[in-house]
C-alpha cells in the first residue's frame, strides 16, 4: 500500500465546464424533464450526502479517505465539495466533485456517483479523472441525452507554462548602469542553491569602485553589494548561473517557524478589511482545515483579481489589488498572503523569473513571483496568477511549482546591511540602485538556454 498521501481530487472535468451533466458509462440515464420527481433533489441534498459519506468512510480510516488508483489505494484529506459541480441525473442518481489532497501536492481530479433519495444516499462509484490537470477521459453526449466517457489523450502541460520532473539552464542575468552623476550604491540579488534548485555561477562581471557579498539573516537571501562611482556610468552588470531545478511539491522545511509569517506589513497588511473579507469566503467553514480554507482563499483572489498591467501595478500592495482587483503576479500573491495572515494560515512569498517552456533559448519577460502556505505541517506552492492565466491548471498550482523557474529570493521587506536609504526593498528581483541617497532606474533584462539534457 502507498503511503498515505492527502490528495487534490478536484473534478474541473469537461462537463462540468461547460455545463452538462455527467452519468456513468455504466448505467447511461436520461435526465429527467423539469417538474419530474428526479428534480425535487437539490444540490444541498446532494452536497449533504456525499459529506456524511466522506465523513462515515474517513471515521473508518483515521481521518483519512481512500481511494483506489491504479491497482493500489491513496488516502486522502479533505479540501472542499465543489458545490458549482453537484448535479442531479435522474431519479435518485446525482454526480458530485470533491477535493482531497495529497502530501506531495499531486492533483488527482474524481467524480463522485450517488444513488439514493435525500438523507439515503450512498456512493457507487468513484473514478480518477485528471491527474494535475491532464484528463484520462472525457465526456460525450449520447442521442439519448446520456453521457458517455471517451478516452482522451493527455495533454502536454508544456503548452501552458510547466516543465514537470526536472528542467536544466543557463540563466543570464544583466542589468546597465545609467548616467552616475555622484557617488552610488548598488544592491543585486544572488540565486542560491537550495532542496529544488542546484545553483552555478559561471561567469560574473561587474566594475565598482569595491564590492561584498554576504547573506542576509532573516531569509537567507545572498545579496551583492558594491559601490560606485561616476566612472562606472554606462557599465554592464552581469551574472550567468547554470541551473538544475526540480519540480517543487508541498514540503517540509524545518528551517523556519511558521509563526514568523503571520504579520503584516505596509503592503502586506494583517486584519481589518482583509479580516472582513476572509469572514466572508470562509462563512460556514469556521471548523474546515487550514488547507481547505487556504484553497477557498485562493479560489476567491483568482475568481476577484484579474491579471492586468494598469495603474500602480507591480509594487506588491495588497490593498491596491483589493481595491483595484488588477494586477500581475505581486498583485495577486500580496493578497493571498494578506488574507492568508488574516486567517491565521501561514504563508510567504519568493521571486525569481519563469523560464519558457516552449521553447530552448532567447529572453524571459521580467520577473515572476510565487507564495507558499502552511498547513497539515508542510508548506505548500501556490502560484495564484499562473493560475489565473491558465484556469486548466489551476489545480495543479495549488500545491506544485514547476521545474522551469529559478528562484532570486524569498521574503518579503528585505533589510539587507547596508540599509538602503529608501529603507527595506518590498520584494528583491531586479538590482536596486541609490545615487546620492535617490532610487535611480537601471535596465535589466533575462535571458537563458536550456541545456542539451533537457532540451525540448
Amino acid at each position: 500500500m502507498r503511503s498515505r498521501p492527502f490528495i487534490l481530487l478536484c473534478s474541473l472535468l469537461a462537463a462540468c465546464t461547460t455545463g452538462a451533466d455527467p452519468v456513468s458509462d455504466k448505467e447511461p440515464q436520461k435526465v429527467r424533464d423539469e417538474g419530474t420527481a428526479a428534480r425535487e433533489t437539490t444540490v444541498e441534498d446532494i452536497e449533504a450526502g456525499i459529506r456524511t459519506h466522506i465523513a462515515s468512510v474517513k471515521a473508518e480510516h483515521n481521518g483519512f479517505f481512500p481511494v483506489p488508483y491504479e491497482g493500489d489505494t491513496m488516502y486522502l484529506k479533505l479540501v472542499r465539495v465543489h458545490t458549482e459541480y453537484l448535479s442531479n441525473l435522474g431519479p435518485e442518481r446525482h454526480f458530485a466533485c470533491v477535493d482531497l489532497v495529497d502530501e506531495s501536492g499531486d492533483v488527482y481530479d474524481v467524480d463522485f456517483f450517488l444513488d439514493g433519495a435525500p438523507g439515503t444516499m450512498d456512493v457507487t462509484e468513484t473514478t480518477v479523472h485528471k491527474t494535475n490537470g491532464k484528463p484520462f477521459y472525457n465526456w460525450r453526449q449520447l442521442k439519448d441525452k446520456s453521457w458517455k466517457r471517451v478516452a482522451t489523450d493527455q495533454s502536454d502541460n508544456r503548452l501552458m507554462g510547466v516543465v514537470e520532473g526536472e528542467d536544466r539552464f543557463t540563466f543570464r542575468y544583466e542589468t546597465t548602469l545609467p548616467e552616475i552623476s555622484d557617488s552610488a550604491r548598488l544592491w543585486l540579488p544572488i540565486a542560491t542553491s537550495d532542496d529544488f534548485q542546484q545553483v552555478t555561477i559561471r561567469e560574473m562581471h561587474i566594475e565598482a569602485t569595491d564590492t561584498s557579498m554576504y547573506t542576509e539573516p532573516r531569509f537567507g537571501n545572498r545579496i551583492l553589494y558594491a559601490r560606485l562611482s561616476p566612472e562606472h556610468s554606462g557599465s554592464t552588470v552581469s551574472l550567468v548561473y547554470e541551473v538544475k531545478r526540480q519540480e517543487k511539491p508541498a514540503w517540509i522545511d524545518t528551517a523556519v517557524n511558521p509563526g514568523d509569517y503571520l504579520g503584516g506589513s505596509e503592503l502586506l497588511p494583517v486584519g481589518g478589511r482583509f479580516t472582513a473579507i476572509v469572514d466572508s469566503v470562509l462563512n460556514g467553514k469556521e471548523s474546515d482545515s487550514a488547507l481547505m480554507k487556504a484553497r477557498a482563499l485562493y479560489d476567491y483572489v483568482i475568481d476577484t483579481v484579474r491579471y492586468r498591467k494598469a495603474g500602480e501595478y507591480g509594487t506588491g500592495d495588497a490593498n491596491f489589488a483589493c481595491d483595484s482587483r488588477s494586477g500581475n503576479c505581486t498583485e495577486f500573491h500580496s493578497l493571498f498572503l494578506s488574507l492568508a495572515r488574516s486567517a491565521a494560515i501561514p504563508a510567504r512569498f519568493a521571486i525569481g523569473a519563469a523560464i519558457p517552456s516552449e521553447r530552448n533559448e532567447g529572453g524571459v519577460n521580467g520577473y515572476h513571483c510565487w507564495a507558499e502556505f502552511y498547513a497539515e505541517g508542510k508548506w505548500w506552492p501556490v502560484d495564484l496568477s499562473e493560475a489565473d492565466k491558465y484556469s486548466a491548471l489551476s489545480t495543479y498550482y495549488f500545491g506544485h511549482h514547476p521545474a522551469n523557474r529559478i528562484e532570486l529570493s524569498r521574503g518579503r521587506d528585505l533589510r539587507p546591511e547596508p540599509l538602503p536609504a529608501s529603507g527595506a526593498i518590498p520584494f528583491f528581483a531586479y538590482p536596486l540602485l541609490e545615487v546620492n541617497g535617490k532610487k535611480v532606474q537601471t535596465k535589466t533584462s533575462f535571458s537563458f538556454q536550456r541545456l542539451k539534457e533537457a532540451a525540448l
